[in-house]
């Protein structure tokens, strides 16, 4: 049986993708995940947030004793700051431990870091580049199709500084999905990853005070991705990965079935470990035999908006059907 699939014009075993996370910001963990058979894997993401962060702290470290004595000053040796340059070094030696594709990932906020990062993550030798799309609002007076230009311009002079695949992780907020994509598909971008999920505030109500508990996505966040891969095979030249909500195989094929080439699993290793992996691609591998399929091109995107018959499935008429039932339930 041929499990194999394209993406980013990388031939993966499987289509099983473990996503950015801690995980993949450890060696031995790198590894098992590897061991386990995973077709790929996503470096942690690099953030411009905690660089600048952490240039900051060792700035303030460095000159906190200053005002006490003139002449300390000299006693401190010339230093600058290594956070990007320690991330990028562990790419590179990520890379070479083992033979599945990496691919690194970006988030930055700025154009000039995006660009000088993009750059230096491409030449520590990983397969492709994963970029972190994504946009807090704060300006009242700007507009979602200013947003949409700015990202496209970015990703237009990221492409042209470097040599490797690039795929873009978004969230699923912009107002049109669909016309977006569309007009990114022309700065030749390999794969769209759908979706990313951002951090959300939470308020402990006892303690009056904001903390930041570990969030899993629920089994049943797959669908949204679902339905824009779906909507998106066969009208974008681009690949499909998506991401959220992936915990078996059955998910898997479900995604294949509407149009993926590949899936990000994240949550089913925090929930069950790495062996999750081996034991998601074994239960895709199982459905595949019962199906009577022997390679993964021979379904994907069989349930697709461009090869079903019916073009309201992934549309509001299928809510509609669903109300008008006596007995929703029994959909």
């Amino acid at each position: 049986m041929n499990m194999q699939t394209q993406y980013l014009g990388l031939t993966l075993r499987n289509p099983v993708i473990v996503g950015a996370c801690r995980y993949t910001a450890d060696m031995k963990s790198i590894k098992q995940i590897e061991e386990a058979g995973a077709g790929a894997l996503v470096i942690k993401s690099l953030f411009e947030e905690q660089v600048r962060l952490e240039s900051l702290k060792l700035n303030q470290d460095l000159h906190k004793y200053d005002d006490l004595h003139a002449e300390m000053v000299t006693l401190f040796p010339e230093l600058k700051h290594a956070g990007p340059d320690e991330h990028l070094m562990w790419t590179r030696k990520a890379k070479e431990a083992v033979s599945v594709p990496v691919i690194a990932s970006l988030n930055c906020v700025n154009r000039e870091v995006w660009l000088e990062y993009a750059k230096q993550l491409a030449e520590t030798g990983v397969d492709a580049l994963e970029l972190n799309f994504y946009h807090m609002p704060a300006d009242f007076g700007q507009s979602g199709k200013e947003i949409e230009a700015e990202q496209s311009r970015l990703l237009k002079e990221i492409k042209r500084s470097v040599d490797i695949p690039v795929s873009v992780k978004l969230t699923p907020f912009y107002t049109n999905m669909l016309d977006f994509i569309n007009e990114l598909d022309e700065t030749g971008v390999q794969g769209y990853v759908l979706f990313n999920r951002l951090f959300q505030p939470f308020i402990d109500v006892e303690k009056e005070e904001h903390v930041f508990p570990l969030y899993l996505s629920p089994s049943d966040a797959s669908r949204l991705p679902l339905r824009y891969v779906g909507l998106l095979h066969g009208f974008t030249p681009a690949d499909l990965c998506a991401a959220t909500g992936i915990y078996t195989g059955e998910d898997v094929a479900r995604m294949i079935l509407a149009g993926a080439d590949c899936v990000q699993v994240v949550s089913a290793l925090y929930k069950n470990g790495i062996q999750a992996v081996q034991t998601i691609i074994g239960q895709f591998e199982a459905w595949m035999k019962k199906r009577g399929y022997t390679s993964i091109e021979e379904f994907k995107g069989k349930m697709s908006r461009k090869n079903i018959p019916d073009p309201w499935v992934y549309r509001r008429a299928q809510y509609v059907q669903m109300l008008m039932k006596g007995n929703p339930m029994e959909m």
